[in-house]
């Protein structure tokens, strides 16, 4: 029975909008994307979205926010093909690694890299801050790795079968990259884990959609994104007045 098409709000140069986006693939729910920067979203994104942070998943049942809570509501309904493992200690342990990825490589990696190499001057017009950059490249990334590297199997996936939690961490690295910065040989499991995630689907396209949208102005993603194959809105939500959510902070 064909799944009723779902509204993506939010550019696939984010790592929770990307997370969402291969969930809906595996699933088999079809989506189309509004493909707005959170921080050019109109009153009626505000609404929707309180914290005016993306995704935001519709369909014809719920309007969600917040990448977790939609992925969970994902494994709710559409139950086969599962992404979180059966075991009650695996689940519990992916949901684990997937809030990890959230939170502490979202702090790390989206805040304090990301903003500072391509947020902050593409947005703000704020220079690219080569010594914090690497400051925290040598410290809170290396940190990250070395965790994750003591997690990743020899082969395969985290739990055997591809889970949120190769999904929640794989979500990352392209903006890491994008910040200019690669996985060196002293992470080796981590390394080969992650070209393992880049070359299958969807996880290869979406990663080739963000790498376009990152070096697209904003104005022009939609028509990015459509020409690159992927299904957007009739209508937007992007505005060109600047709006910071409650929460945001700019380091």
């Amino acid at each position: 029975m064909p799944r009723p098409k779902a509204t993506i709000i939010g550019a696939p140069i984010s790592p929770y909008v990307r997370k969402v986006l291969a969930v809906c693939a595996l699933k088999d729910v079809p989506v189309e994307i509004d493909p707005i920067v959170p921080f050019f979203g109109d009153d009626a994104f505000g609404e929707i979205s309180p914290l005016r942070r993306i995704p935001v998943y519709r369909d014809d049942q719920v309007t969600l926010t917040d990448s977790s809570v939609i992925c969970q509501y994902l494994e709710d309904r559409w139950p086969e093909p599962s992404v979180y493992p059966a075991d009650v200690t695996e689940r519990a342990d992916a949901r684990w690694l997937e809030e990890y990825a959230d939170s502490r490589m979202g702090d790390v990696i989206i805040w304090r890299v990301f903003n500072a190499a391509v947020i902050a001057p593409a947005v703000f017009g704020r220079p690219r801050d080569k010594e914090a950059i690497a400051k925290v490249v040598t410290t809170d990334v290396a940190d990250i790795l070395t965790y994750l590297e003591a997690r990743m199997p020899a082969e395969g996936h985290l739990f055997g079968a591809l889970s949120i939690a190769d999904i929640s961490i794989w979500a990352f690295f392209a903006n890491l990259s994008w910040s200019r910065v690669e996985i060196n040989d002293h992470w080796p499991k981590t390394k080969a884990w992650l070209a393992r995630m880049r070359a299958a689907e969807p996880f290869a396209s979406l990663e080739r959609a963000g790498a376009t949208l990152v070096r697209t102005p904003v104005p022009e993603m939609r028509a990015a994104l459509a020409n690159l194959g992927f299904a957007v809105t009739p209508t937007t939500h992007l505005t060109d007045k600047l709006r910071l959510g409650p929460m945001t902070v700019l380091v």
